[in-house]
């Protein structure tokens, strides 16, 4: 089911989120459906979308989910970095359509988590991988990429967006 993604100033996004359980297991198959029509319905009004927070929709759970090359599930995600390599980029999300933010996130990352079938995965991450997960990972924190701009300029409305490169 297509649920409302919470925008922009909802306290609801502010909040850390707890760890999906074993009693949480017969839930995590309607969750993760919820999160798949979600984003392919924000994909068809607003053209992106690769990966969604279940904080986004309202569940104050451990969980994303991304869909690039084929489906993934990450259930209680654990995110570590294997360097100190940073790069600056332009962020957006779907809590806050219209606007970007740039941000500093680490070129590589590593994330451990249960699959939906709570089988332990590990993946080894680089540039825009690592970046999604670094953002979606936030959202599980309460943290939004408007919390991680480079400074008090780096907010930018989309028409207005700007080469940093």
């Amino acid at each position: 089911m297509v649920r409302e993604i919470l925008l922009l100033g909802d306290e609801r996004l502010y909040e850390v989120c707890s760890e999906v359980t074993p009693e949480d297991a017969p839930l995590l198959p309607g969750w993760v459906q919820d999160l798949h029509d979600t984003l392919l319905d924000y994909r068809a009004k607003h053209g992106a979308g690769r990966a969604v927070a279940a904080p986004q929709i309202g569940v104050k759970k451990r969980l994303i989910y991304m869909l690039t090359d084929r489906p993934y599930v990450f259930v209680n995600p654990r995110l570590t970095f294997p360097d100190d390599e940073r790069y600056v980029l332009l962020d957006d999300c779907m809590s806050f359509p219209g606007l970007i933010v740039r941000v500093e996130r680490h070129r590589r990352a590593v994330i451990e988590y249960l699959d939906e079938r709570f089988q332990p995965q590990r993946m080894e991450l680089e540039g825009d991988y690592s970046e999604l997960l670094q953002h979606e990972y936030d959202h599980l924190d309460g943290i939004l990429a408007t919390m991680r701009a480079v400074d008090n300029k780096s907010l930018y409305m989309r028409e207005m967006k700007r080469d940093f490169s």
